[in-house]
Parts: structure tokens; C-alpha cells; sequence
């Protein structure tokens, strides 16, 4: 393998201006890499046998379906960490809606190297894809309502950082990156707290400033936050129904943001969105979405 120096200094800094950092995706497809070569003394036996080591040629990336793409820089990534000399052209931004046969990039180079990299920027790109894909779904379903879908934090472990930003692809918005983002009271939190209250009291007292979100059931609980001379930084409506959403947006009154959450699904969208509550967290968007079918294709050569 290569260097993240020889990754062209331009991708590096699309990297960054994405929120991603250009050593974590390293690392992270450095030990993707490693699953598909664990011996890199030892080369892909297939095609080390079948193609000249200096043999170039062109592959082009293609949609296989209509949706939107994301995670084609990271992707990119890979063909020079594995030596490929490759030039990417045709690179459409991550974030852009595609129909089935598009090209989505094109790479040249050594194409003994390309093809031992192309499973691990395969399953990179179309796993993002897929999440991109999913979060526009319900970016569209939510048109025209006031509502923004948001992530969560069941992602899959070492990917969050990605995924998050796949989201951001789709149009869809992040909720917490960490913990330590924003104090989350969910049922477990008030069981061992003693309370809903005595909970966000003591998270205040220990740390003051930091945003708070409180998990409510009933509307009872909601109005009991709402009486508090400084309320959470934001409700979460776990569980509820469609009227009760309604209710719960009509005793808030915009006073606070109010996150819908549980039992949560797109054919549900529409319904959610007419609510009027300020966000819809899925967790589907990232713990089991569907991959985003692109192939890698060579291109014939006279």
C-alpha cells in the first residue's frame, strides 16, 4: 500500500470540506484493504496472474439503479492507496440523484491494481449510496411540512463518521456525533435518576451549557417540561401517535423543538410531517439500509 501523500492533495481537501477526516478514511479502507489482501507481501493471485503488471486500461463506475450517490471521494481513495495511477474523471458530487446506466466516475490506470481495489471502494460507495438514497426518500415524503429527518447513533461501529455524512447527502440532518454532543434523558436515565426532573437537574448541575433533549411518553410528561422555568433544549415524542403528536405540537407552541421518534417508518412520513413536530429521527437510515447497487466495469479496449 501506499501513503495518504499520495492521495492528490485536491481529494484530501474535498475530504475535509465534507466534514470527513482524511486519516480516518485512510485507516478505515487501509483495514478493508487487509480483509481482501491480510498477506501484503502476497498480491490477488487472479489477477496477478491474469493481467500485466503494467497492463492500463478504464473502468467506469455506473448506477444501477435510480438514487443518489455518496462517498465516491472516499471511494477514489482506495485505487491510490493500492497503486493504481489512476486519474478520475467524470466524478459526479456526492449528493446528486442519478438514474439507472449513469456514470458516476471514471478511473484509468494499472488495471491489474484496479481491480484488486474495486470490491473495497465498491462496498464503500454503495453502502453510502444506499444510505444517501434512503435519507432522500424521506426528505421527499416530508416535503412541504416543517419536518427534517434526522440520524441517529446506531450506526455501524468505525463507520459513524461516514455514514453521518451520507445523511448529509440524502438531505437529511445529524443528530448527535458522540455522547458527549448533547445529554440525551431516555427511559433508562429516568429510571436510575429517580425522575424526569431530578435527571436534567443533575445534568445541568454537572454540566451547564451542555444542550439537553428529554424523552417523553405521555402528555403529562410534556407539560411538565413545559412548566419548568427553563425547559430542555428539546423534547423527543417517543412512541406516539399521530393525534398525539398533534396535541403535543399544539401545547408546545413552538417553545421548544420536539423530535418524533419510535415506531417510525416511510409509509408513516406523510402523517408525521402534517404533525408539524420539528424533526423525525430513523435509525434505519444507518443500522440496515439497503446498498445502493453501482458496478465497476471495464472498458473494452481496442
Amino acid at each position: 500500500m501506499t501513503s495518504l501523500d499520495d492521495v492528490p492533495l485536491g481529494l484530501r481537501e474535498e475530504l475535509a470540506a465534507a466534514g470527513l477526516d482524511a486519516d480516518h478514511v485512510w485507516d478505515l479502507i487501509a483495514r478493508a484493504v487487509r480483509e481482501d489482501l491480510p498477506d501484503l507481501a502476497t498480491d490477488d493471485p487472479t489477477s496477478s496472474s491474469t493481467i500485466a503488471a503494467d497492463a492500463r486500461g478504464e473502468a467506469v463506475f455506473a448506477a444501477r439503479e435510480p438514487g443518489v450517490v455518496a462517498g465516491l471521494g472516499a471511494a477514489a481513495v482506495t485505487f491510490f492507496m493500492l497503486g493504481a495511477d489512476a486519474t478520475i474523471t467524470d466524478r459526479v458530487p456526492d449528493g446528486t440523484r442519478v438514474t439507472q446506466g449513469d456514470v458516476v466516475m471514471r478511473i484509468t490506470g494499472l488495471t491489474q491494481r484496479m481491480l484488486v481495489a474495486e470490491r473495497t471502494a465498491l462496498n464503500l460507495a454503495s453502502h453510502l449510496s444506499g444510505i444517501a438514497t434512503a435519507t432522500a426518500q424521506w426528505v421527499d415524503a416530508l416535503a412541504g411540512s416543517p419536518t427534517r429527518v434526522l440520524d441517529t447513533r446506531k450506526t455501524l461501529p468505525g463507520l459513524r463518521a461516514l455514514q453521518k455524512y451520507a445523511v448529509r447527502c440524502g438531505g437529511g440532518v445529524n443528530h448527535r456525533t458522540s455522547l458527549q454532543d448533547m445529554a440525551m434523558v431516555k427511559d433508562n436515565h429516568v429510571i436510575a435518576a429517580g425522575g424526569v426532573l431530578p435527571a436534567l437537574e443533575a445534568i445541568r448541575g454537572r454540566h451547564p451549557g451542555l444542550p439537553v433533549e428529554v424523552e417523553v411518553t405521555t402528555l403529562d410528561q410534556l407539560e411538565e417540561l413545559l412548566a419548568l422555568p427553563e425547559p430542555p433544549e428539546r423534547i423527543l415524542l417517543d412512541n406516539m401517535d399521530d393525534a398525539l403528536m398533534t396535541e403535543a405540537v399544539r401545547r408546545t407552541a413552538g417553545r421548544v423543538p420536539l423530535e418524533a421518534s419510535g415506531g417510525i417508518t416511510l409509509e408513516r412520513a406523510g402523517r408525521i410531517g402534517a404533525t408539524g413536530v420539528d424533526f423525525v429521527s430513523v435509525g434505519a437510515l444507518t443500522h440496515s439500509v439497503t446498498v445502493f447497487d453501482l458496478g465497476m466495469d471495464l472498458q473494452e479496449t481496442p
